[in-house]
C-alpha cells in the first residue's frame, strides 16, 4: 500500500543530484526517525517541491501521520487559518519558507526540512501499520467560492486512483516527467508524484518555473509526459504559434497538417517543435480546469497527444480522462474504473472508491455534498452517445441574465485571453443585471508594442471586437482595467467570490509613502487639479487618474515646461506610473516653473506637411455622388451653410461610407481644399498610405505621435484648408451617438476656426459595422449652421455641435443615446 521499492532506478534529478530509488527509501526512513508524532496526528507540510517533500510526505505515513500539504506561497494569515482548523503537531517546511513560520505567534513544533544532518543510522522499527480507510492527507480546497475546505483523502482514495491508472497502461518506469504544479494539490500530488513513484519512473524536478527553464529538462532528459494545467499549454501554444503565424511557409505547413489530421505525419512536419520538447514527449497531461478545445486542436495538429482528463479534490483527484489511443478532444474521456457518474439536472455526480470521507471538523458540509451517495460536483456536463464527458461549466459561476440566458464566464475568458494578447487576464461578472470586465493588461506586451493609450485600445480592439464576433446576450456591457494580478487559485482558476472586495481595494485609499521633494509635489499637484483624483506614487496615469489621449499630451507639455525636459509620447510607454515619471524627471530636470498649459502654444509649433493642391477626392467625387445617388438615393442639405472661410466638419460617424458620403456631397470648390482626418488602422500598408496622402487624408493613430496628428491638423487649418473630423473617434457600433472627444474643440478655440456640424442619417442601416455589402437604404447628408469658436470654453463647443446633431437625429426618429 504506497510503499516504494528500493531499487537502484533513477527516482529524482534535483539541481544536479540524481537520486535512486534506495536513496528516496533511506532518506524516508531518515526523516521517519526524526519524526515524533503517533498515529492520527496532523503534520504540515509547508514547502517547494523538492525530494525533501516527498521524504516529509512518506515519513509521516510510515509513522502513521496525516499529511497536510499546504500551498507554499500561503501568507502567515493563510496558515495561521490551517494551523487553526488541522491543529498539526508539526511544521515540516523548508528554509525559504522558515521566515513566515517564524512569524507565526502560536505554532506547533518546527522543522526545516532541507537542513537535517543524521548523524546516525535509522532504525528499522516502529513502522505504524495502515488501514485502507485512514486518512493519508487532509487536502485543502483552493477556495474559489470561500474559505478552503479541509478535504480528508484516505489511502483507499489515493490507491483506486492509482490502480485505475495503472490498468489502462499509460505510463511506465521508462517514463519521465516534471514536476511543475505544486505537490499540495491532489491533481499533481497523484499524477505527478504518487502514480510514478509506484511505476518507478523518473521525476525532474524544476529550479525555475519559466518556459525556458522547463523547455530546457525537456532537452536534457528526454521528458516523456508532461502533467500540465490549460493555463501552461495556452503559454506554449503561444510561443509556438507566434513563430508559426509570422512565416508563411510555416503558416501553410500548419494548414496542410491540420486538413490531414495524421499525427505520424505532423510529426515529422513540425519536428523542429518536437525537438524544442526533446524529441520524446509521449503525452500533454491536461486537467486542473477545461483546456481550451481549439487550443487542444492546434497542438494535436502539431503531432501532440493531448489527454484531457477531469476531478476534483474531493474525488482524488479523477474522475475521468481520454483513454490515449480514443481520444476525442474538448471531451474529459470516459469514466475510469470503479467509479460511477451520473448526471441530474444537468450537474455531475460521483460515487466510487475515490470519493474522500468528508470535511474535515465539518459533518455539515460534509452531509451536504452528498445526495444518495453521491457526491454532488457542482460541474455542470454530459455524456455523448459513446459515453464520453463533457464539462459545459461550474454551477454556482454560471450567470443568470434577466432575458434568462445562461453565461458560462469562462468561455468568454478563455476566448478573449485567447485572442488578444494584450488581455493577460479577465474576470466576467454581472454588474447591473449585464455582463461586465475586469480585465488585467499583459504590460510586457503594452511596453513592446509601445501602445499608450491602454483604455482606448482595450475599448476598441478587444472588448468590441469580442462584441461584434459573438451574439447580443454574450456581449460584454462594460469593463474596468486592473493594475495587479486577479485572485487565482495555484491551478489558475479565478477566485470569484472574491472579486467584489478585490474591486473594492482596487479603489481604496492606499497608505504609502511618498516622496517629499518639490519634483513630486508639484507633479502630483498638477496631477490632481486636472483629474481631481488624489495620485499615490503607484497611481497608473491612465487607469487609476484617466488621463486620456489630449490628457496625456497636456501632461507632457506640462512635464517639458515645468522641469525644462524634452519628452516624446513613448515616454509614457515606459514610465506609466507617477513614481516612475517622478524618478525618470528626477535624474533629467533642468529647473522647476510650474505654468498652465497653453494650446495655443502648443499648436504653434512646426510641424513637417505636405499639402497635396489637387487630391484624388476631386477626380472620385462625380463617381462618389452618381453611384450613391442610383443605389441610396443619397439628399444633400444645408450647402449654403458653408462659408468660404477655413472650416472643421464635425460630423456624426454612422459607417464606413462616410468620408466617402462628405466627399460627395461637398461643393467642388470645397473639397478642393478640404483634408480628411482618418484612423491608421485603415491604412496600415504602404500602397494604402500612398493612397491616403494624394487624397488628403491624415493618418492618426491614438497610441502613436497623436500631437504630432493635431500639430498636422492644425497646420492643415493655418494654410487655408478644411479638415473632416469624427469626433466620436469610431463608427457607431448600434446606432447610437457616441461621446464626442474635444480635440476638434481645441483646434477650433486656439485657431479662431468654425465649426460646420454634419449629420449623416441612414448610412447605419446601409451598412452597419461587421456588414460585408451595403444595402440600397436612404441616405441624406445635411450641413448644420455654423458654430463660431469665440468666448466659449472647449466643452462649450463640444455641447453646442453635439446638440445640434443629436436634435436633428432625434428630429429624424433616430435613437441617438442610451
Amino acid at each position: 500500500m504506497l510503499k516504494l521499492e528500493a531499487t537502484d532506478r533513477t527516482a529524482f534529478v534535483y539541481g544536479t543530484q540524481v537520486i535512486s530509488y534506495r536513496e528516496v527509501v533511506e532518506n524516508i526512513n531518515k526523516f521517519r526517525s526524526i519524526l515524533n508524532i503517533e498515529k492520527g496526528d496532523r503534520v504540515i507540510i509547508f514547502s517547494e517541491n523538492s525530494p525533501f517533500w516527498v521524504y516529509s510526505l512518506f515519513a509521516i505515513w510510515e509513522k502513521g501521520g496525516v499529511a497536510v500539504p499546504i500551498d507554499f506561497m500561503s501568507s502567515k494569515e493563510d496558515l495561521e487559518y490551517y494551523i487553526s482548523d488541522c491543529k498539526p503537531k508539526v511544521i515540516l517546511t523548508s528554509t525559504e519558507r522558515l521566515p513566515i513560520v517564524n512569524q507565526l505567534s502560536n505554532k506547533p513544533q518546527v522543522i526545516e526540512i532541507n537542513r537535517l544532518s543524521y548523524d546516525f543510522t535509522p532504525d528499522n522499527m516502529d513502522f505504524t501499520e495502515k488501514l485502507k480507510d485512514d486518512v493519508a492527507v487532509i487536502l485543502y480546497t483552493s477556495g474559489t467560492t470561500g474559505n478552503p475546505k479541509g478535504v480528508m483523502l484516505t489511502f483507499d482514495n489515493l490507491l483506486s486512483n492509482i490502480e485505475s491508472v495503472e490498468k489502462v497502461g499509460i505510463a511506465s518506469c521508462e517514463d519521465k516527467t516534471i514536476a511543475i504544479l505544486p505537490f499540495h494539490h491532489s491533481y499533481p500530488l497523484v499524477v505527478s508524484l504518487l502514480i510514478p513513484l509506484q511505476l518507478q519512473a523518473t521525476i525532474v524536478f524544476l529550479e525555475k518555473l519559466t518556459p525556458d527553464d522547463i523547455l530546457k529538462k525537456f532537452q536534457d532528459y528526454k521528458i516523456t509526459i508532461l502533467v500540465g494545467v490549460p493555463r501552461l499549454y495556452n503559454l506554449f501554444h503561444k510561443r509556438i504559434f507566434d513563430r508559426i503565424n509570422s512565416n508563411f511557409i510555416a503558416k501553410s505547413l500548419f494548414k496542410l497538417s491540420k486538413s490531414l489530421n495524421y499525427q505520424p505525419i505532423s510529426r515529422f512536419i513540425f519536428k523542429k517543435v518536437h525537438q524544442q520538447f526533446g524529441g520524446s514527449v509521449k503525452y500533454f497531461v491536461s486537467g486542473g480546469s477545461k483546456l481550451d478545445v481549439e487550443v487542444a486542436k492546434d497542438l494535436w495538429s502539431l503531432g501532440f497527444k493531448i489527454i484531457e482528463g477531469y476531478g476534483l479534490t474531493e474525488t482524488s483527484p479523477i474522475v475521468s480522462f481520454n483513454p490515449p489511443d480514443k481520444i476525442k478532444l474538448g471531451s474529459v474521456g470516459k469514466v475510469i474504473e470503479g467509479v460511477e457518474v451520473k448526471i441530474k439536472d444537468d450537474e455531475i455526480l460521483v460515487k466510487g472508491r475515490n470519493v474522500f470521507k468528508g470535511y474535515y471538523n465539518k459533518p455539515k458540509e460534509t452531509d451536504e455534498a452528498f445526495e444518495n451517495g453521491y457526491f454532488k460536483t457542482g460541474d455542470l456536463g454530459f455524456f455523448d452517445e459513446d459515453g464520453y464527458l463533457y464539462i459545459t461549466g461550474r454551477k454556482k459561476e454560471i450567470i443568470v441574465l434577466p432575458n434568462g440566458k445562461n453565461i458560462n464566464p469562462e468561455d468568454i475568458e478563455n476566448y478573449i485571453t485567447k485572442n488578444f494578447p494584450i488581455v493577460k487576464e479577465i474576470a466576467v461578472i454581472e454588474r447591473d443585471r449585464q455582463l461586465f470586465a475586469v480585465i488585467y493588461p499583459d504590460y510586457d506586451y503594452i511596453k513592446k508594442e509601445k501602445i499608450v493609450n491602454i483604455y482606448e485600445t482595450i475599448k476598441w480592439n478587444v472588448i468590441d471586437k469580442y462584441n461584434l464576433s459573438t451574439v447580443s446576450y454574450k456581449r460584454l456591457n462594460g469593463f474596468t482595467i486592473v493594475n495587479t494580478e486577479l485572485p487565482k487559485t495555484r491551478l489558475g482558476k479565478i477566485r470569484r467570490f472574491m472579486l467584489r472586495e478585490f474591486l473594492q481595494k482596487q479603489q481604496e485609499k492606499r497608505d504609502v509613502k511618498e516622496p517629499e521633494d518639490e519634483i513630486y509635489q508639484t507633479i502630483k499637484n498638477y496631477l490632481q487639479n486636472y483629474t481631481k483624483i488624489t495620485p499615490y506614487p503607484d497611481s497608473h496615469i491612465e487607469i487609476d487618474l484617466g488621463l486620456d489621449s489630449l490628457g496625456k499630451i497636456e501632461f507632457l507639455t506640462f512635464l517639458e515646461t515645468a522641469f525644462g525636459v524634452n519628452l516624446s509620447e513613448d515616454f509614457l510607454v515606459e514610465n506609466q506610473t507617477v513614481e516612475k515619471i517622478y524618478t525618470f524627471i528626477k535624474d533629467r530636470i533642468s529647473r522647476i516653473e510650474s505654468s498652465d498649459i497653453d494650446w495655443k502654444k502648443i499648436l504653434s509649433q512646426k510641424v513637417e506637411l505636405q499639402i497635396c493642391d489637387r487630391c484624388l477626392s476631386i477626380y472620385i467625387k462625380p463617381i462618389l455622388k452618381i453611384i450613391f445617388k442610383l443605389y441610396n438615393g443619397l439628399s444633400v442639405k444645408g450647402v449654403e451653410n458653408i462659408p468660404n472661410n477655413p472650416v472643421i466638419f464635425a460630423s456624426n460617424h454612422q459607417s464606413f461610407l462616410d468620408g466617402f458620403l462628405i466627399a460627395a456631397s461637398l461643393p467642388t470648390d470645397v473639397l478642393i481644399k478640404t483634408y480628411f482626418l482618418a484612423e491608421e488602422t485603415y491604412f496600415n500598408s504602404d500602397f494604402r498610405k500612398f493612397i491616403a496622402k494624394k487624397s488628403g487624408i491624415l493618418i492618426v493613430n491614438i497610441n502613436k505621435n497623436l500631437r504630432d496628428s493635431l500639430l498636422k491638423s492644425a497646420s492643415v487649418l493655418k494654410k487655408g484648408k478644411n479638415l473632416v473630423i469624427f469626433p466620436e473617434g469610431a463608427r457607431t457600433r448600434d446606432g447610437n451617438l457616441l461621446e464626442f472627444k474635444k480635440s476638434f474643440a481645441i483646434l477650433s478655440r486656439e485657431l479662431n476656426i468654425p465649426v460646420v456640424p454634419v449629420v449623416i442619417k441612414g448610412a447605419f442601416e446601409s451598412f452597419p459595422i461587421n456588414s460585408k455589402f451595403p444595402k440600397p437604404r436612404k441616405i441624406t447628408v445635411e450641413f448644420l449652421e455654423v458654430v463660431y469658436p469665440q468666448e466659449k470654453s472647449y466643452d462649450d463647443i463640444v455641447r453646442e455641435v453635439y446638440n445640434k446633431i443629436d436634435s436633428k437625429l432625434k428630429l429624424a426618429g433616430v435613437k441617438t443615446h442610451v
